[in-house]
């Protein structure tokens, strides 16, 4: 049974790739995303690492791929124009997909496992430990320090895409802390007495 489904769930990993580069209809695509994304957590569910699983459906699925696919269906897609883009630069996206076959052909065909490989590998899990306690343990144990500097990356690189694609418009009216903090209260109101029958 676990060799069906892990033969099942790789074939559709595998079938779901293939037509989100394939599907001509971009929401399809964003579905065969999904798709991908369920049968690689199963993947994981059979490898044993139920937390990883978890995240893939709970990060990828419930968030990525479904604003994906609001986007997609939010905007206004001319298919006809993508096409004739397609058929445009098919030649180029072939050679250059030729070219990267070739250099992992390349690359796997010189492929020499190590024998200290699987050594290296291993990680320190304590035995009779819950999967999300041992991946815990790991990262903010062994690898703290890459841990921590990675959310810094990710810190700096969303500040830097921030900074990137604020625009400052000024026909746009927006709001001033400072000078509101810093009003003198008598300035702010005038009041008026207005007489009774007559107007502002």
């Amino acid at each position: 049974m676990i060799t069906f489904a892990f033969y099942l769930f790789a074939i559709s990993v595998c079938t779901a790739g293939f037509m989100v580069v394939l599907a001509r209809n971009p929401v399809h695509s964003v579905l065969w995303l999904i798709l991908a994304f369920l049968s690689a957590a199963g993947l994981f569910v059979l490898q044993g690492a139920e937390f990883v699983a978890m995240l893939l459906i709970i990060v990828y699925v419930g968030a990525v791929a479904v604003l994906f696919l609001f986007v997609v269906m939010m905007l206004d897609v001319d298919f006809a124009e993508l096409k004739g883009e397609f058929a445009r630069y098919l030649p180029l996206g072939g050679l250059i997909g030729l070219v990267l076959l070739a250099q992992l052909g390349i690359a796997f065909g010189a492929w020499e496992s190590s024998q200290q490989a699987e050594a290296l590998r291993a990680a320190p899990i304590v035995a009779e430990s819950m999967n999300t306690n041992a991946i815990g343990t790991i990262l903010y144990d062994r690898y703290l320090l890459p841990f921590q500097f990675a959310g810094l990356i990710l810190l700096v690189a969303m500040i830097g895409a921030i900074t990137l694609t604020m625009r400052h418009r000024k026909d746009v009216k927006r709001q001033d802390v400072v000078a509101q903090m810093h009003r003198d209260p008598a300035k702010a109101m005038e009041l008026r007495n207005v007489k009774p029958g007559q107007g502002l």
